[in-house]
């Protein structure tokens, strides 16, 4: 490989956020000439395996770590364990020609090794907020070259925000105040505070979060519970199935006693749906506007 192509290719990861160990030529023809062979990907983090599949690309997929739920595809492929607790070698083992992942997976040691091992490498980093949802999205586009899909995938996206917004306004007066709870079993029980996805996913469906007093999440208690006084409950789908449902989470300490928990309004979404920022967050804000409107307007359980 001469000296050039190999610097651009440094500078292409280095704009996309990512990091890239050497880059092997493109084997097979019809592959993207981007640089490194795409034929064997592994994709490490839900929302990258989407966007992946959303390009058009999941057949070269040749496995996924467990956050990776969406598509249905994604479900049939080989497992390497969950993207925070990788093991090196579980991940080679697949033979990837390339591996691509969230700056989520861990944990160092393993992606070191993963460094180390001469496939290419690439982390896509973003907060959850729609810009770098969208930066996201051309990244991996960029790096797959797959650029001109990538452009429509954000513009699909943006419509969608663009249509949750126009239902905020038409609601205004009506941001409705929602505790968001991520649960799995009475005993992991954690309430969302601001500056997470959660939060963020909130403030986009035009409601208002019940809890600001801190960042990330605490443990639910029952005094926070009722002074936080939220009209909705949102909680995601696994996590309401593993409390017992509707009945099951109005037993929690304090809920009960709330505005929401009164009028049993809950609404809950499948987890990486709402909380994963990949390219279907456009449709889950929207669809998230429309059921808190729901609940709190005709004041029903939503699942």
């Amino acid at each position: 490989m001469g000296l050039r192509r190999r610097w651009m290719i440094k500078a292409l990861c280095g704009l996309m956020g990512a990091s890239v160990r050497p880059p092997q030529p493109v084997a097979a023809a019809g592959q993207a000439k981007v640089g490194f062979d795409t034929s064997r990907l592994v994709t490490l983090g839900g929302p990258v395996t989407e966007v992946v599949f959303a390009l058009g690309l999941g057949e070269r997929i040749a496995g996924v770590d467990a956050s990776s739920t969406h598509p249905v595809a994604a479900t049939r492929l080989p497992q390497v364990g969950y993207q925070r607790t990788l093991a090196a070698e579980g991940v080679l083992s697949l033979r990837p020609s390339a591996i691509l992942a969230t700056s989520e997976a861990g944990p160092p040691a393993a992606i070191a090794q993963l460094k180390s091992s001469g496939v290419p490498l690439l982390i896509f980093a973003g907060e959850p907020t729609p810009e770098a949802a969208q930066a996201r999205i051309r990244a991996i586009a960029r790096a797959l070259g797959r650029e001109q899909k990538g452009e429509a995938l954000v513009r699909a996206m943006q419509q969608d925000l663009e249509a949750a917004r126009r239902a905020a306004r038409r609601s205004a007066g009506r941001a409705p105040r929602v505790l968001f709870l991520y649960a799995r079993g009475g005993n992991t029980l954690m309430v969302a505070g601001r500056d997470n996805a959660a939060d963020t996913m909130i403030r986009l469906a035009g409601a208002t979060n019940a809890v600001t007093g801190y960042e990330g999440y605490k443990p639910l208690t029952a005094e926070a519970a009722v002074a936080a006084a939220p009209e909705v409950i949102l909680v995601p789908g696994a996590g309401l199935a593993s409390v017992g449902g509707v009945e099951g989470l109005l037993q929690l300490p304090g809920l009960a006693l709330t505005p929401a928990g009164q009028a049993r309004r809950v609404v809950a979404m499948d987890d990486l749906y709402l909380l994963g920022f990949g390219p279907r967050l456009g449709k889950a804000t929207r669809e998230l506007a429309e059921r808190l409107h729901a609940a709190t307007v005709v004041g029903r359980a939503s699942s």
